[in-house]
């Protein structure tokens, strides 16, 4: 399976839209464009609207031009999932205007690099917020509309730090588990109406914001290209409601022929 496998060509029906939290960079935005070449009209959500000095490179604004040059419609969003209020207008927003949501992709997140007794509590509240609160907040205010549309699925992005305690991040680990228990318990209200999964990202995949965190000399030459979240997430957006609750790795889906064969995006 590849990522740009087509997923609607039928003429005069409208695209089906998905919806990409943490979309300004990473896997966010390659799972824009990726979707966008399958065929997905895309709602890229992020908080940068606007490069800056000594930031990551990267915002919401270019990721939707990329949407576009890919022949789809793109709404460009500059929301912090943090902001219930603004996940709320979000929705009335996309329902507004385009009127409905298949796929949502709760991606963004934050990692505190300290162990969480050094830190600040507002660290921890931090990660709490972007990493569960705000999955919740996309899943509250869009799932009941998906399910009254007909239905639709919500892919949760976690982590192997998740069930890896000596991660060095206590308040990732703790919120990503979270974040895999909310999954199955929400898979459980929507039975039948929305399908909502987890991807556990079990590898490590290049991103401009993990190689910033990364020692300069540090050879990430092995690490894998994002295209292989968007084999998963095309692949989970095609799946029958039935198939739900799920937590899957990206190492057994490559087993079961998902997701493509090691690729490398690292520097040497």
């Amino acid at each position: 399976m590849t990522a740009a496998r087509a997923v609607w060509s039928a003429a005069g029906m409208s695209a089906p839209v998905a919806v990409v939290t943490g979309a300004s960079r990473g896997i966010g935005k390659r799972l824009c464009a990726d979707l966008a070449v399958a065929g997905y009209d895309v709602v890229c959500v992020a908080r940068t609207r606007r490069a800056a000095p000594g930031k990551l490179p990267g915002t919401v604004d270019e990721t939707a031009e990329a949407v576009e040059r890919a022949g789809r419609r793109a709404m460009a969003v500059g929301v912090d999932v943090q902001d219930e209020a603004a996940v709320a207008a979000l929705a009335e927003r996309l329902y507004a205007e385009w009127g409905r949501c298949d796929v949502v992709v709760n991606n963004a997140a934050v990692a505190p690099p300290r162990p969480a007794l050094d830190d600040a509590v507002k660290r921890w509240r931090l990660a709490v917020d972007v990493n569960l609160n705000g999955p919740f907040y996309l899943m509250y205010h869009l799932c009941p509309r998906m399910a009254a549309g007909g239905g639709g699925r919500v892919v949760n992005v976690s982590s192997g730090a998740a069930v890896t305690p000596s991660f060095g991040r206590p308040s990732y680990t703790a919120t990503k588990l979270a974040l895999e228990g909310l999954t199955q318990a929400l898979a459980h209200e929507l039975a039948g109406r929305v399908a909502v999964n987890c991807i556990r990202i079990d590898m490590a995949i290049w991103t401009e914001g993990f190689d910033a965190t990364l020692p300069a000399d540090f050879d990430t030459s092995w690490f894998e290209d994002a295209v292989i979240m968007s084999d998963a997430v095309l692949w989970l957006s095609q799946q029958d409601l039935a198939f739900t609750g799920q937590i899957l790795t990206l190492g057994e889906l490559r087993r079961q022929g998902v997701v493509r064969p090691p690729t490398r995006a690292g520097r040497a």
